[in-house]
């Protein structure tokens, strides 16, 4: 038999942008979960546990390209499956 719960380990790094070398296709099939300094976080662009860091889009501001600006937060990450 086939075992299609089992999910791929989180990454220590992750980008939601497929042009990234951090974006693994595989582990955006199922629902992540992102907390940082303890609070959930819904907006994360791409995270780094090691680091500590969570990048989210500025609001306003975008770059030459048209896609919004990261701004990088910093504390403690935790990733998850949801």
């Amino acid at each position: 038999m086939n075992d299609t719960t089992s999910k791929p380990t989180l990454p220590d790094r992750l980008s939601i942008n497929p042009a990234s070398p951090h974006h693994v296709a595989e582990v955006f099939e199922h629902d992540i979960g992102i907390r940082l300094n303890g609070k959930e976080r819904f907006d994360v662009e791409e995270y780094c546990i090691s680091e500590g860091w969570v990048k989210i889009a500025s609001p306003k501001a975008l770059d030459r390209r048209g896609q919004p600006m990261l701004m990088k937060l910093k504390g403690t990450v935790e990733a998850f499956y949801s």
